[in-house]
C-alpha cells in the first residue's frame, strides 16, 4: 500500500479503536499491513480490490488460550 493509504488508514484505526494502534508494512506483501497495539502482533490489514472498488479487510485471530 501506498503511505498516503497507509496514513490514512492509519487515521482511521485509531480513531475508531484505539490511538495507540500502529501499522507496519509487511515484507513479502504489499497488498497488506500487520496491525500492533504496543509490541503485541493484534491483526492482519489486507487491501481488496475487486469490481473497480477498494475495501480494507481487518483479520483478527482470537486463540482460546488467550481468553484464559
Amino acid at each position: 500500500m501506498s503511505p498516503e493509504e497507509t496514513s490514512k488508514i492509519d487515521a482511521y484505526l485509531k480513531e475508531k479503536l484505539n490511538p495507540e494502534l500502529r501499522l507496519v508494512a509487511r515484507d513479502k506483501t504489499a497488498d497488506s499491513l500487520e496491525v500492533y497495539l504496543g509490541s503485541e502482533f493484534l491483526a492482519l490489514l489486507f487491501k481488496i480490490e475487486e469490481e473497480g472498488e477498494t475495501s480494507y479487510q481487518f483479520q483478527m485471530t482470537i486463540l482460546k488460550e488467550d481468553l484464559e
